[in-house]
């Protein structure tokens, strides 16, 4: 499921390139997925990030600007190369132009502003692939997080039935496929690519995002601590300054639980559960291990265990540990602590505040794609109809 950005991606097999068409405005760990499965189908991945323009002409105006979105995308791990300001409607002469075998999408549906299908030329043609989406996540589901400021989507917390009322009202955001698939219809007469499905985590997930790599001798071992929610561009920008600081970096990043999150950000922070922006950081291409749950002091224990050498933290306010104490004081008085300025001022509440100030247009934008969808799986099924 992609956002209201968006991209097209192109895979380059030894037997020669292909091309995954995908969207991405608020990049998500479901974007990321995608990329991992369109990357393994060949050996070198191109996406192609469509420009502000072209974005809010089709779907609606974006969260992120087209080069925070460039940013964003190439900081993936499983992509090898981004083509700014790719057309939305793939076609052959976009493949050829980036020597791409095929294009890849997932098993959902894009249409165009007038509702025609955006890869209708490469289908016909077979360069296509289908890869999966990642079901529990969506540019919309995130987005009514931020809009209902319920806690609903944290870990161990029942969901709260309004929160579901409201999605399921919401519409959905556009996504990055190159197939169309048949669908049963979702439930109240949605598009069944617009539900909102609670995400399981599985360790074969885990599995499949995390490097796997142990540190190697001579390896520079930098920590990082913090929520990383809605990870973002400030956090890529962050994550890369950190990664130049060494030459041969090990960075492990240490995920707060959603309960220790709240208990420093407020509201109805994180937006995203610990198991969702577990696999958001695991996606990062900067990054070497995730601790999932790390205490919010770091302590002697964990700097020991880890053999950790350098522990950096970006220019936001430190706030104290339940008892007062200041959570980096034992790095502090190793000598092994840096501030780091990443240069960038996004941060997740200013994510939300642009998702706020946009409130209508996003629900109109998603609303219209909505409807459009649903005429098209209309149209689809009456062809089945005639067929038998």
């Amino acid at each position: 499921d992609g956002g209201a950005g968006a991209g097209n991606s192109a895979l380059r097999p030894v037997s020669g390139p292909g091309p995954a068409r995908l969207d991405y405005d608020m990049v998500h760990y479901g974007h990321s997925n995608q990329l991992r499965q369109a990357r393994a189908m060949g050996d070198y991945l191109i996406v192609g990030v469509h420009t502000d323009e072209e974005i809010a002409k089709h779907k609606g105006p974006p969260v992120f600007t087209q080069e925070e979105r460039y940013k964003m995308v190439q900081a993936i791990k499983w992509v090898d190369e981004i083509a700014p300001g790719a057309p939305y409607v793939t076609t052959l002469e976009t493949l050829d132009k980036y020597s791409c075998d095929f294009c890849v999408h997932g098993d959902d549906i894009t249409l165009t502003i007038d509702g025609k299908d955006t890869y209708e030329e490469v289908k016909t043609a077979g360069r296509y692939r289908e890869c999966k989406r990642t079901q529990g996540v969506s540019t919309t589901d995130l987005v009514g997080r931020m809009l209902l400021m319920t806690k609903a989507h944290h870990s161990n917390i029942d969901e709260d039935l309004d929160y579901r009322k409201h999605t399921d009202n919401f519409g959905k955001s556009p996504k990055r496929s190159c197939v169309w698939c048949m669908f049963p219809q979702g439930p109240k007469g949605h598009s069944p690519w617009t539900g909102v499905s609670q995400f399981l985590q599985t360790s074969q997930k885990i599995i499949q995002f995390a490097s796997g790599k142990e540190p190697q001798p001579g390896d520079t071992i930098i920590y990082v601590a913090g929520a990383f929610d809605l990870f973002h561009v400030g956090h890529v920008d962050f994550l890369e300054k950190v990664h130049q600081l060494a030459e041969k970096p090990y960075i492990i990043a240490g995920l707060h639980f959603d309960q220790e999150v709240n208990r420093y950000k407020g509201k109805n922070y994180p937006i995203m559960n610990i198991h969702e922006r577990t696999l958001s950081v695991l996606a990062c291409r900067y990054v070497s291990e995730v601790v999932i749950g790390a205490p919010y002091a770091v302590t002697a224990d964990l700097l020991d265990h880890f053999r950790v050498t350098l522990v950096c933290h970006g220019m936001t306010e430190v706030v104290p540990d339940k008892d007062g104490s200041d959570p980096y004081e034992e790095p502090k008085q190793r000598g092994i602590f840096q501030l780091v300025d990443s240069g960038s001022n996004l941060t997740t509440d200013l994510i939300v505040q642009r998702i706020i100030k946009n409130r209508l247009e996003f629900e109109a934008r998603n609303q219209k794609k909505e409807a459009k969808e649903l005429a098209v799986l209309e149209a689809m099924r009456r062809l089945e109809e005639q067929k038998h």
